[in-house]
């Protein structure tokens, strides 16, 4: 298979990450006789010192015409410092969901049978958690309407959804539960908030499509408090933009490491790949960052263009290289740390 795939590595720590995800993809490419042609692009506060824009025309094209993205990170302090920027980083990363029309954010939390005893929580609660968190993507509060009054002191921001955006994102939810457990978890705030009953009665309508799936609604703070009692509980579980920003960051510590998780963002022809932590700027350019989670979105990738075994194949030598401790300080626990490149040269040279 021929795949042109548009690179983002974006700012921090994506270019090094991405850069080992590359090395994986380009190993798996040449053991199992792909094609991957690898398209730049600029995105980000790296696109705005070029050009002055977070996502250039250009960088939209390249994406638009692939098959595929793979993007890093987005996001740099002087940014985050200056409350009164115009442009930022993260209007990029918005603008790209919306141009590209990537809906569902795909965000699965497993365990590692390795460093199952790393994660904050404790092994009898964690233990066979499997679930997959899908957020939608480009509508409610952070594409609402939003300003301030003309006093400057009042602020507001708008949390707006519309039946046709919440179907389409449960019709995904619907369609993935059937091929697990067939379990679907509506969260929500119907309880106190107008779009949440929408949220609620549009997903009930649907059930009856779907007569194999058991549908539960929970209210969000709810899911917050469950999610670390309980996380095996769940499986398949659909939720508004902010709601699922905050639960896909809290369920990622399940694993033992941020570092680890992959996500996909979908959309009806756009498909793009990223791991779920920020751009870790700190970290920027010592060659110390956690690369599996990008590593692991390019799985993602694999799989999603029916390329199974190349995706197990990817999971089998991360799974390897966490057993046999070849990873970067955050998870080396007192042992040795390797670096954010040796990694990557490892899980290559392994397939």
């Amino acid at each position: 298979m021929k795949l042109n795939i548009a690179l983002l590595a974006g700012d921090g720590i994506g270019p090094e990450v991405i850069d080992q995800a590359v090395k994986v993809c380009d190993a798996v490419a040449k053991k199992f006789n792909h094609d991957l042609n690898w398209q730049p692009a600029l995105t980000g506060a790296a696109a705005i010192d070029a050009v002055g824009e977070p996502y250039p025309d250009e960088t939209h094209e390249i994406c638009v015409n692939a098959d595929a993205v793979l993007f890093g990170a987005i996001g740099h302090p002087r940014f985050d410092n200056d409350p009164s920027a115009k442009v930022r980083p993260e209007q990029g990363l918005l603008k790209m969901r919306q141009k590209l029309g990537l809906f569902a954010n795909v965000r699965p939390t497993f365990t590692f049978p390795s460093l199952i005893d790393k994660s904050p929580l404790k092994r009898e609660r964690i233990e066979g958690t499997d679930l997959l968190i899908l957020r939608e993507l480009t509508g409610g509060v952070y594409f609402g309407e939003r300003g301030r009054k003309d006093d400057g002191n009042t602020a507001f921001d708008t949390m707006t959804y519309t039946r046709a955006e919440i179907q389409r994102l449960a019709k995904k939810g619907f369609e993935i539960a059937m091929t697990r457990s067939k379990r679907l978890c509506c969260v929500d705030k119907a309880n106190v908030l107008e779009s949440s009953r929408l949220w609620r009665e549009t997903v009930q309508a649907m059930e009856k499509d779907y007569p194999e799936v058991e549908v539960s609604y929970e209210f969000v703070d709810a899911v917050a408090m469950r999610l670390v009692q309980w996380p095996s509980d769940y499986d398949v579980m659909i939720t508004a933009n902010l709601f699922g920003d905050i639960l896909t960051d809290e369920a990622s510590v399940i694993s033992g490491s941020m570092g680890l998780m992959p996500s996909s963002s979908i959309g009806e022809k756009a498909r793009l790949y990223e791991p779920i932590h920020g751009s870790y700027p700190q970290a920027a350019g010592k060659d110390i960052a956690n690369p599996l989670a990008t590593v692991l979105s390019a799985a993602m990738l694999f799989e999603d263009f029916g390329l199974t075994e190349e995706a197990k194949e990817i999971r089998r030598v991360v799974n390897k290289s966490l057993a046999e401790g070849i990873v970067t300080e955050d998870l080396a626990d007192g042992a040795k740390a390797y670096k954010t490149s040796e990694v990557g040269d490892w899980l290559a040279a392994s397939i």
